[in-house]
């Protein structure tokens, strides 16, 4: 095989050689085809260059006249819907005139990307023309017709006669109304190539709208020359200090129209296809009045604090029964973007903050501070919440309210970081005053003190899962990444809704109440240790004021606080042994007990078992009687005088039960026989040596 590829290889080298060498000279002649090509097309170019110089000439002159012919089209296309126009205001048909007048319009629309300028000048002007005279006349007519249907309504919808008191013309006015108004909506177009509307500046950022549909901006006429008339200027109506007063009517006058715009005038709209809302759209004309009025003022009074915050409150006012009353969109431009403008905005969360402030100086200055307003009612009262905690978080309520409508959620988040800064001031607040009640930190306000930090991180932890607070704390989330403020596992968190915009708060308050649990805690721990030293002291009657501060804990704490101080007084004093050890084995072995009481000893029962039982009956159990977990954990002390009142053969039986038994599983038996469930075999062991009436056997 490696002989035969071999041999093939020369021959294979020649046939490409071959190939080669005839690709070579059909290149040869291809080239000297393509020389002679070349020259003929010189020859043919330098020969037609003068034909090609004519005939360019000729067609550049083809497309001027071109040109010149298309805008003398369209220039005769205009005069020709001008003439026709002409012809039918001649004729007295207004509603082709303003169908032709709608034609010119969209005419001068498609004309908008054009360079001819004079054209578009010559467009405009005819547009204008035309549309002048068609707005004036309508207008003059259909001001007529609303004048018939004595418009506007000043008096209330109740006392509207509505061209009612000539009812055989009512449907012929109603006719001549849908007419007019039909044929104003057509001059819609040509209005707004016309028009330059109406804007405040961009400082305020409004939402961007289309213009006022043309019939609508008629019937807003008569309202908008009252309204400045006696709102601007120096009439007596117009005072910086009442806003309450143009607020209030416009208020009025939508709530005077709302009835006929509803019924007479919607129809309308909606039979010519308009997707137009008639009431909505003359409240958005009236609005533009208020806005107006409101930039104009503000500036005057920024920095008097009375007139400023009287100011916001009518607006907040305002604004809640425009959206709630009369269904204005917030998507709209509202009073809110005005007081959104960054100098009013700041100077409204100043005098927030300052009123914000004086009011808790005051409501933790009064009387009734730590007193709950709900005192008598239990069932109302379970959290024991005082006066000043409650009214401290319906006042974050109602800044919530107050701001929840401004249009941007940066707005928002700043009014969402005074909240905080409040509640952390209310919060040290709380501490200064915790501070002056320590050394009674069973007391009625230290307690009061507890129950309201309590309160005001479980309603936190609850508006949290507010949607409101939610949909911040989205928007906080995209700010804090841009920023770069927040670790990426704070950032996880509050995506994943981990966290919330409160939890810092929360977080501070839970550990100002943990801190004044371990400070009951502590104060208890001293009380019962003292107690259980004089108890023996006191020929073992138990102090009344001990009992009386554990009691000021259950009671003066609210259920959720109660249930979380007694397992802290349960872990840190043991008080299951405390009391086995003085009130048993130390008592017990107490000669005292024995000199005072010796007539106990005799008997066919051990009597100082029965006073044992009295002193736990009468005294001690009273302690922990009224509450439940520490009842529960003080049981087996009862078990103890069990043992201790056995009579002599079942102690003996279960004492040599006890000594004999091998494992835990018999004595533990012999226990729950007679009733002991609780007490440990070592505990039983010394109670029963504790026993002095013993049979003498001679060991």
């Amino acid at each position: 095989q490696v002989l035969t590829i071999s041999s093939e290889i020369p021959k294979r080298i020649q046939s490409a050689l071959k190939n080669a060498e005839e690709s070579k000279q059909f290149l040869n002649q291809f080239l000297e085809q393509e020389t002679h090509l070349f020259s003929s097309i010189n020859s043919h170019l330098l020969n037609a260059q003068p034909w090609m110089d004519e005939l360019g000439a000729m067609i550049d002159q083809i497309e001027e006249i071109e040109r010149h012919l298309a805008y003398l089209k369209w220039i005769s296309e205009i005069e020709e819907l001008s003439d026709n126009i002409q012809q039918y205001l001649m004729t007295n048909n207004v509603p082709e005139a303003a169908s032709t007048l709608v034609s010119m319009a969209e005419l001068d629309i498609k004309l908008q990307e054009s360079s001819c300028t004079h054209l578009l000048s010559f467009m405009r002007a005819t547009v204008k023309f035309w549309h002048k005279i068609l707005k004036d006349k309508l207008t003059s007519d259909f001001e007529e017709i609303l004048a018939q249907l004595h418009w506007p309504f000043i008096a209330p919808p109740q006392s509207q006669t509505v061209g009612l008191s000539r009812p055989a013309s009512g449907p012929e006015l109603y006719s001549n109304l849908e007419t007019l108004f039909c044929q104003l909506l057509k001059l819609q177009t040509s209005d707004e190539l016309i028009t330059e509307p109406k804007q405040l500046p961009e400082k305020y950022s409004l939402p961007a709208s289309p213009s006022i549909v043309l019939p609508i901006q008629v019937m807003l006429t008569p309202l908008q020359k009252r309204f400045r008339y006696h709102f601007r200027g120096n009439r007596q109506t117009n005072v910086i200090s009442k806003p309450e007063w143009y607020l209030a009517q416009v208020l009025m006058w939508i709530g005077n129209h709302t009835q006929f715009l509803d019924e007479k005038i919607q129809p309308i709209l909606e039979k010519v296809g308009s997707s137009v809302n008639a009431r909505l759209e003359f409240s958005r004309g009236l609005m533009m009045l208020v806005l107006e009025k409101l930039a104009a003022d503000i500036p005057c009074l920024l920095y008097d604090d009375s007139l400023f915050c009287h100011l916001v409150d009518e607006v907040l006012l305002f604004e809640r029964e425009l959206h709630t009353v009369h269904g204005y969109p917030g998507t709209f431009a509202g009073c809110m973007h005005i007081l959104s403008e960054e100098t009013c905005f700041q100077r409204w969360l100043t005098v927030e903050r300052k009123f914000a402030l004086q009011k808790m100086d005051s409501m933790l200055s009064s009387e009734a501070a730590w007193v709950s307003q709900y005192k008598d009612i239990t069932d109302v009262d379970e959290m024991k919440v005082p006066d000043c905690a409650e009214t401290f978080m319906t006042l974050l309520l109602v800044i919530t309210d107050r701001y929840k409508n401004l249009p941007t959620a940066s707005r928002k988040l700043q009014f969402l970081e005074l909240q905080k800064e409040l509640v952390d001031d209310f919060r040290i607040r709380l501490t200064q005053v915790m501070k002056e009640e320590t050394r009674a930190s069973l007391g009625f306000r230290y307690c009061a003190i507890l129950n309201a930090v309590n309160y005001i991180s479980t309603v936190l932890a609850d508006w949290a899962d507010n949607v409101f607070f939610l949909q911040l704390q989205q928007a906080a989330l995209e700010v804090f990444a841009d920023d770069n403020t927040l670790s990426k596992l704070q950032l996880g968190q509050l995506a994943s809704m981990e966290s919330s915009v409160f939890d810092d708060m929360i977080n501070l308050l839970e550990r100002l109440k943990h801190d004044m649990l371990i400070r009951q805690v502590d104060h208890v721990f001293r009380e019962v240790k003292d107690a259980a030293k004089l108890y023996k002291k006191e020929r073992y009657s138990f102090p009344v004021s001990s009992y009386t501060s554990l009691v000021e804990v259950k009671y003066g704490t609210c259920g959720q606080i109660s249930k979380m101080v007694w397992p802290f007084v349960l872990q840190t004093l043991c008080l299951t042994e405390l009391f086995l050890k003085y009130a048993f084995f130390d008592i017990l072995n107490d000669n005292k007990l024995i000199i005072i009481y010796p007539n106990m000893l005799k008997g066919p029962k051990n009597k100082s078992i029965v006073f044992i039982e009295n002193i736990w009956t009468r005294n001690a159990g009273k302690l922990f009687s009224f509450h439940k977990l520490l009842q529960d954990n003080m049981n087996h002390i009862d078990k103890a005088c069990i043992i201790l009142n056995l009579n002599i053969g079942s102690a003996l039986l279960l004492k040599d039960v006890l000594q004999s038994a091998s494992g835990q599983l018999p004595a533990t038996a012999a226990l729950n026989e007679v009733g002991v469930y609780k007490l440990a075999q070592q505990d039983v062991e010394i109670l029963l040596n504790l026993r002095t009436n013993w049979p003498n056997t001679g060991k």
